[in-house]
């Protein structure tokens, strides 16, 4: 398949000028190179395939889908970063999580560290970095919640953990959730916590967090962009909706 083909399929190109693009990044794919491994698939390779000369202002984690931007030329990728670095851009993502907050909308406040006991895993502790976090309830099922979050800090797995320590972690985080699949007898059931029955098919199978939309100011004009939800994400909203009701 050719890359002109595989950005058509996969990656939707929501706006490409002389200063930056703004793509909608699909789950599983890694949005830059590993560092262990740069010859894995990775969203940056692709695009600069058709974008010669692209340059990388942040990242989101493989899981993740949504929002990205990234910078065309040496100048505009300096200006990025600074807006990025100066957290003068406003991000907001969407998160289906396990319980429901005890409020409807609030302010997570609680520093992060390395874990000194598992390498890539991330806990709170008071001796960590300051760290911030808005939330707001967007919808309210059963035993289960979707979360809009907006990060005032950018520490390394923040929102997943922060909606952990909420005590609302999202949906199939292998690090700080309660499974790592999700199907519908889950759902319908809601009597297991971890695994899966191998005869029902995972509605989700990756960390169920969305980058919903991007704003920033950049050369004197307001930008702003938001990525649709992913297939798996609608997907297991729809079901929550049937079979998780709080009307039910």
């Amino acid at each position: 398949m050719s890359t002109q083909n595989r950005i058509n399929k996969s990656i939707q190109i929501i706006e490409a000028n002389d200063d930056f693009i703004i793509v909608s990044k699909p789950p599983g794919l890694l949005s830059i190179p590993d560092r262990f491994d740069y010859e894995k698939e990775n969203l940056f390779a692709v695009l600069k395939e058709i974008y010669p000369g692209l340059l990388v202002v942040h990242r989101l984690d493989k899981d993740t889908s949504g929002i990205m931007c990234f910078a065309r030329n040496a100048g505009s990728h300096k200006m990025l970063n600074d807006i990025f670095e100066e957290r003068k851009v406003r991000k907001i993502y969407r998160a289906i999580c396990e319980g429901v907050p005890p409020e409807d909308s609030g302010i997570i406040e609680a520093p992060i560290a390395h874990s000194p006991t598992r390498d890539g895993r991330m806990v709170i502790h008071p001796k960590g970095k300051p760290s911030r976090t808005k939330f707001r309830l967007v919808t309210r099922w059963r035993n289960f919640s979707l979360l809009e979050t907006m990060p005032e800090t950018g520490r390394t797995h923040q929102i997943r953990l922060h909606l952990a320590y909420l005590g609302c972690p999202i949906v199939c985080d292998p690090l700080y959730g309660k499974r790592v699949h999700l199907t519908i007898e889950d759902i319908k059931r809601h009597t297991r916590l971890t695994g899966m029955d191998e005869a029902f098919r995972p509605l989700m199978a990756r960390t169920a967090l969305h980058a919903l939309s991007l704003s920033f100011e950049f050369k004197g004009q307001n930008y702003f962009y938001e990525a649709e939800h992913p297939k798996d994400f609608r997907a297991l909203l729809h079901q929550l909706d049937k079979w998780q009701s709080i009307s039910q």
